[in-house]
């Protein structure tokens, strides 16, 4: 009897042990983001480190990445910090370079006006878009906005700041001129990332709960249509190849992205992509498209012709690395990490062609 016993106690010390062992290397692997690899098409640059917060927390969880000329704003959703990087296609700015812009309420979308060249970030929780001076980075105004409101792009058109609210359905239309909401658009679904097209002077918006994406006239404050993205399910980034008139969208649920030809509006192209994608950009001068998502693997996508797509590149980075940009200029591609403990970083490559 003892010596069952004794095998029993051994035998459930082993399994605790064995569980505490395989948590404590997860949590390293959160803590500790290893170094992603170089692949074909894709030359691992380095990390660049950004400020740890001073409101303190464990947790940093980046969102959108914008890029304005010569700078690059990256916003914390956990903290409410938005991080101003300096761009450039040589050394990695030091984080010395970094200024940042504080603010209540978690940190979203970023758009900067190219007439006034202010900057204009949203914050929900606090419900309100900030106002802010790219140069001084002092705050100018707080405008009041529809609860959980998130992403955000540039209306050229009719010259306003479009920013959606997730929960409400809606759009608010911000005037940079005059620092106002002067109205709002019923969307008809939850609003994901969305695109300006010059050609037709619409607003693309993916709706992640319908599994659609809407034609969002801003002038006439209204939706004209609507189009399935089946089989995408759960549409959150979206990219526009104006050239070729093919919108790309990354499917949260099921871990594609699909393509879809703007004449006819039918979905052409799916390809298979990493788990749980949020962000998806398009390179016009490589023909390349870059996803991630929230299990960290990005994808690089050549693209051949407009129907015709293959995948080039798999690179592993690290969990909750779910957002992306390109800097036009240089083609480097800036990647957002999620970071425990550890100040918050930003995973960078150079396109190889």
């Amino acid at each position: 009897m003892r010596r069952t016993l004794k095998r029993v106690t051994l035998g459930a010390l082993g399994v605790v042990a064995a569980a505490l062992i395989a948590a404590l290397v997860a949590a390293a692997a959160l803590v500790f983001p290893a170094v992603p690899r170089s692949v074909a098409s894709l030359h691992f640059a380095g990390f660049v480190h950004l400020p740890k917060s001073r409101t303190g927390g464990w947790l940093t969880v980046l969102d959108y990445l914008t890029v304005d000329d010569d700078r690059l704003y990256v916003t914390s959703e956990s903290t409410g910090d938005v991080y101003q990087v300096p761009l450039g296609g040589g050394a990695l700015p030091p984080p010395g370079s970094i200024r940042v812009v504080a603010g209540a309420g978690a940190a979203h979308g970023v758009v900067v006006d190219p007439a006034g060249r202010l900057a204009f970030v949203t914050r929900s929780d606090a419900d309100h878009v900030d106002v802010f001076d790219p140069t001084s980075l002092a705050t100018v105004k707080s405008i009041k906005v529809a609860d959980d409101v998130d992403a955000a792009i540039f209306d050229p058109a009719d010259r306003l700041v479009y920013a959606v609210s997730g929960d409400p359905h809606l759009a608010s239309l911000i005037d940079p001129a005059t620092q106002a909401n002067v109205g709002t658009i019923a969307l008809g679904g939850k609003p994901e990332f969305a695109a300006f097209d010059p050609q037709t002077r619409l607003v693309y918006q993916n709706l992640e709960d319908g599994d659609a994406v809407a034609a969002v006239d801003v002038a006439r404050r209204t939706v004209v249509d609507r189009w399935s993205l089946a089989p995408c399910q759960g549409p959150t980034g979206l990219a526009l190849d104006l050239a070729n008139r093919r919108l790309f969208a990354v499917c949260s649920k099921n871990a594609l992205m699909v393509v879809m030809d703007l004449a006819s509006h039918r979905v052409i192209a799916s390809l298979a992509i990493g788990g749980g994608p949020d962000s998806v950009a398009y390179d016009p001068v490589l023909k390349r498209l870059y996803a991630t998502g929230k299990s960290g693997i990005l994808s690089v996508i050549q693209q051949d012709g407009p129907d015709a797509y293959r995948t080039l590149d798999t690179v592993k980075l690290h969990y909750g690395a779910h957002t992306l940009a390109i800097d036009p200029a240089t083609h480097r591609l800036y990647i957002a990490y999620a970071s425990l403990i550890l100040p918050p970083r930003l995973a960078v490559f150079d396109a190889v062609r």
